[in-house]
């Protein structure tokens, strides 16, 4: 795979909000950059993040930082995976989270893009996966259950996949793009830019 850097900017459909994401693809991987701006349960968030993966698109590291109102300093967590299911919290082992070989960020839709490359489902396959989940602005890590079903596979025109978080009942469609980011997370996030 050659060398593909990409710039998205999404924004939430109804809280106030938007994040840009700058993210390069290649032989070695992926890695990305995010800025996110978000209103959430009444309160104002500006987060920070920088992720990698391995060629597998396997999450291998995560640092990432939130201040919210009246904090004096920024909220910060650095996760780390092996892609075989082990994981580290701020250099700490971290059992609980074994067998998770994606995030999921509660508020970017770009962690759907991990998962849906990863697997590599064809139109008609489905798969069972459990994610380190990222709530905020508590920024506590927790293992989630999800599934991810495909119903057009990527291809130069893109992609469409529902999602269905086992572990909170939530479903919806994923429009994505030939990359596999997301265009369309109906009632949560629409793209901005490029449309």
């Amino acid at each position: 795979m050659h060398q593909v850097s990409r710039d998205i900017y999404w924004t939430p459909w109804s809280d106030p909000g938007c994040e840009h994401l700058h993210v390069d693809f290649g032989p070695d991987g992926m890695t990305a950059l995010g800025l996110v701006l978000r209103r959430l349960e009444g309160r104002h968030l500006r987060c920070r993040y920088s992720l990698e993966t391995d060629p597998e698109f396997a999450l291998r590291e995560l640092r990432f930082a939130v201040t919210s109102d009246g904090d004096a300093a920024p909220k910060r967590i650095f996760l780390e995976a092996d892609g075989q299911g082990n994981w580290r919290i701020d250099g700490a082992p971290a059992p609980e989270l074994a067998g998770c070989i994606d995030v999921d960020i509660e508020v970017t839709p770009f962690t759907n893009t991990l998962p849906i490359r990863r697997l590599g489902l064809g139109a008609g396959e489905s798969a069972d996966i459990r994610v380190a989940y990222l709530p905020l602005p508590s920024l506590e890590v927790s293992p989630a259950e999800q599934r991810y079903s495909c119903h057009a596979a990527l291809d130069p025109q893109g992609g469409r996949f529902h999602y269905a978080g086992l572990s909170s009942n939530f479903s919806t469609d994923l429009a994505v793009d030939s990359d596999g980011l997301v265009i369309d997370y109906p009632d949560i996030f629409h793209r901005s830019w490029p449309r």
